[in-house]
């Protein structure tokens, strides 16, 4: 213990002095990500993408004390790029364990795997280990084959709108908004007052525009074989079990991340095929189910405070979310 005091004195020393000598990097840059094999053999790749978490553009700030963390969105990105250039990748499963996000940002991962797919003309299945909900089901429909453990939770298609009115709370401690704007609608679903019923039909409109587009994806998705007004019956933001999303026809088959890697081994007509991970220097990759760097902020460290979507709060969104 007296060893490490003086060590830790030496080191302020320079600081306290007011004589810099060295630089101190707390935060380490972001490293460009590896191949990890977690299981199999062979020359075939498939590759294990995750799609974890709250699914945000966001780059998350002021949780990770130690390292930098990239949204989702641009992980998702990065890895695709990366199997793009690899010719041994000959499939990509998306494993989904997310309540959704924020449309923008489902809806970007699902161009990006869309046009992955395209270009590299290798399956993509989607399979749902835990939670596959609102944003993450939408990323899902962009696979050929979408796939769900027997306790997994899906559905929830939908768009909400989350918005505080903090008039009353700010009124009891003598707090009043003063704006000044250019139009009357610049202050559109202000938390210091409440909406107009004009400026509720105003998000309304846009509301039911990205609900639209959810219902467009799925009609698009490649097994779909659900009618538009059965669809529109099922889209009133509920979760299904995986029995029950089967029975829905919302998803493919109820089986276990292994048995997707089967299938699609078998699909592909190889009997043998190394499973990969792509990771970032320190992340443990021990097994297919080993837990993922999402890029998203699932804890604040120290206090364990989940915080998750927190950003969602600052101000209002649009969200593919199923909001637990």
């Amino acid at each position: 213990m007296i060893q490490f005091r003086l060590i830790v004195a030496f080191l302020l020393l320079p600081i306290l002095s007011g004589c810099t000598l060295f630089n101190i990097t707390i935060i380490s840059p972001v490293q460009p990500l590896e191949e990890k094999v977690v299981e199999g053999e062979g020359r075939p790749k498939l590759l294990l993408l995750d799609i974890a978490g709250f699914i945000s553009a966001k780059e998350p700030d002021g949780v990770h004390l130690t390292k930098q963390k990239p949204s989702i969105v641009s992980r998702v990105r990065e890895s695709l790029r990366k199997a793009e250039q690899d010719e041994d990748i000959a499939g990509v499963i998306l494993r989904i364990n997310s309540p959704g996000g924020t449309v923008a940002a489902s809806d970007i991962i699902y161009h990006e795997i869309k046009g992955f797919a395209n270009r590299k003309k290798v399956p993509v299945y989607a399979c749902i280990t835990g939670i596959g909900t609102s944003g993450a089901y939408y990323i899902a429909t962009a696979s050929d084959l979408i796939t769900a453990h027997p306790t997994a939770v899906t559905g929830s298609i939908g768009v909400i709108l989350l918005n505080f009115n903090l008039e009353g709370l700010l009124g009891k401690i003598g707090v009043t908004e003063n704006s000044i704007k250019s139009g009357a609608k610049k202050d559109l679903m202000s938390p210091f007052r409440a909406s107009t019923d004009e400026e509720r039909r105003i998000m309304q409109d846009i509301l039911d525009s990205f609900a639209k587009r959810f219902l467009d994806v799925i009609m698009a998705r490649k097994n779909n074989q659900l009618e538009r007004q059965e669809l529109e019956k099922l889209a009133d933001g509920r979760i299904y079990t995986a029995e029950q999303a089967i029975a829905a026809k919302l998803i493919d088959r109820t089986e276990y991340l292994d048995d997707t890697i089967n299938g699609m081994k078998k699909a592909l007509g190889i009997k043998e095929a190394r499973v990969v991970n792509y990771y970032r220097p320190g992340d443990y990759r021990g097994s297919i189910y080993s837990a993922s760097d999402t890029g998203a902020a699932s804890a604040i460290n120290l206090i364990n405070i989940n915080a998750d979507g927190l950003e969602m709060l600052s101000s209002p969104q649009f969200l593919y979310l199923w909001r637990q």
